[in-house]
């Protein structure tokens, strides 16, 4: 984690460097902050189903261009998952630090099509009834691998832009159970890119 996050930092203050320098678009690196809902849920392999989660995220970005058409985008974003269950009584709450590593088809209209890998570390794991809060940490396996598709599209000349993606995870989130969980949701989002130059 403290590798990812090292990794990370230094791609961001790459992008700051970059931008002030001005680079060209090959190579071009910008800096990003990103916000917005999350609509998740847990999948069980069994008969159980569970309402989904209302929650949020929030985190940085790095986007990266090889050249007009492509880029690659690294995140480490904030994610507030889990599910309803029981009718809505009992909220199982999981929060994520999720990295996802997005490869990007940019069009000249500032619509991007986008998927790649992402690997989430659980923070945090508690289910709530009303008085009652109960952590489930020690029952679940601290990191989830998951794959990502989606679109966005950015505002020329503003910087300004909208995300809409699926996760979809794969391995088995629970640690002490015969049951297979995994986790998948949407997430609807707005970013903001610094530095960018519709050229780019």
């Amino acid at each position: 984690m403290k590798f990812l996050i090292g990794l990370m930092t230094a791609i961001l203050m790459t992008g700051i460097a970059s931008a002030q320098h001005g680079n060209t678009p090959a190579g071009h690196v910008n800096l990003g902050i990103k916000g917005g809902a999350n609509f998740y849920n847990v999948h069980n392999n069994n008969s159980t189903k569970y309402d989904p989660r209302i929650g949020y995220h929030f985190g940085i970005l790095g986007h990266i261009h090889f050249n007009k058409s492509f880029a690659i985008q690294p995140e480490i974003v904030y994610s507030a998952q889990g599910a309803k269950i029981d009718d809505g009584t009992t909220k199982y709450n999981l929060d994520y630090i999720n990295v996802p590593v997005l490869f990007q088809y940019m069009f000249n209209n500032g619509f991007r099509i986008q998927a790649g890998p992402q690997v989430g570390f659980l923070i945090s794991a508690k289910s709530k009834n009303d008085n009652s809060t109960t952590d489930n940490k020690s029952n679940l396996n601290p990191i989830d691998f998951a794959a990502s598709i989606g679109a966005s599209y950015v505002f020329p000349p503003t910087g300004f832009g909208i995300d809409a993606r699926y996760n979809h995870g794969f391995n088995n989130i629970n640690a002490n159970s015969d049951v297979k969980s995994t986790n998948r949701g949407f997430q609807l989002g707005v970013f903001y890119i610094f530095g960018y130059n519709s050229k780019h």
